[in-house]
């Protein structure tokens, strides 16, 4: 029971983790113009993402342009462009596969297999988790360096943006998702044989039907109240046994009866009545 909950709450942090790194891919919030010395004042404010570049004046007009060339770019870039869509490609087949490898789903049912499966879905969660923490890392690590650089000039300085913080909670989010379904992997298939499923699919221990038969996994096992043992021998010899003590009882009830029947008029009055 308990690794079914860690696989439930495993998969649930994967799919947010999914979730953010979609939205930080998409966004284009990647790093914000810093307003720094003479720059503090600004009418516009502009943002760089992966796959365009936007500005906002100060009369409420937000235009952005997408990066008109794919092979021109930066080759961080291009690598972070390509490790951000693998890990949320990733983060798909995760989901499909712990879906169906789940203690909690019906797929696979009694399959020795079904653990592996769970397993082989956290551990592509970890693998898009690491995928989409390195760019972040990589990208934040940038703007930070040319933030502190001495020679940049101070209009060409960035701060980090929103969508890196939401990128490297994401990953944070698919590791620990991809962790706690890996669990399922040292989990004893055998011991899993005696839980059945019911309602939705959670495993309950094993109970006794009101036919008097236990049903356990594959194998049906009559039911035996304890304290009676069904030896033949042993019956054979209590109802012996109980025989006798009938005959016994019997005979003593007749032998009670016998002065009663020699002198019949001693039940009977003088006068007749009785």
């Amino acid at each position: 029971m308990a690794t079914a909950a860690l696989e439930i709450m495993g998969f649930f942090l994967g799919i947010l983790g999914m979730i953010g790194n979609l939205a930080a891919t998409l966004l284009p919030y990647w790093e914000t113009s810093a307003h720094i010395g003479s720059n503090i004042v600004t009418a516009i404010d502009s943002t760089k993402g992966l796959w365009m570049e936007c500005v906002h004046q100060s009369t409420s007009v937000f235009q952005c342009e997408t990066y008109s060339t794919i092979l021109g770019l930066r080759a961080d870039l291009q690598a972070a462009r390509a490790m951000m869509v693998i890990a949320i490609i990733l983060s798909i087949m995760a989901c499909m596969v712990s879906s169906v490898g789940m203690q909690c789903t019906v797929c696979m049912d009694g399959s020795m297999a079904k653990t592996k499966v769970a397993g082989l879905g956290g551990g592509l969660f970890l693998a898009a988790g690491f995928l989409s923490l390195i760019p972040v890392s990589w990208k934040t690590h940038e703007v930070v360096q040319n933030f502190y650089h001495i020679n940049m000039p101070e209009g060409f300085k960035f701060e980090i943006g929103s969508c890196l913080y939401v990128g490297l909670a994401s990953s944070i989010l698919s590791l620990i998702g991809g962790g706690l379904l890996s669990t399922s992997c040292c989990d004893d298939p055998d011991r899993n044989r005696l839980f059945r499923r019911h309602g939705g699919g959670y495993p309950y221990p094993d109970r006794t039907g009101t036919s008097g038969v236990a049903r356990g996994g594959t194998h049906s096992v009559p039911y035996r109240p304890t304290g009676i043992t069904l030896n033949p021998t042993s019956k054979t010899q209590t109802l012996a046994s109980q025989i006798s003590t009938s005959s016994h009882s019997t005979a003593a009830a007749h032998g009670s009866r016998k002065p009663a029947q020699q002198n019949p008029a001693a039940g009977y009055d003088v006068t007749g009545y009785v």
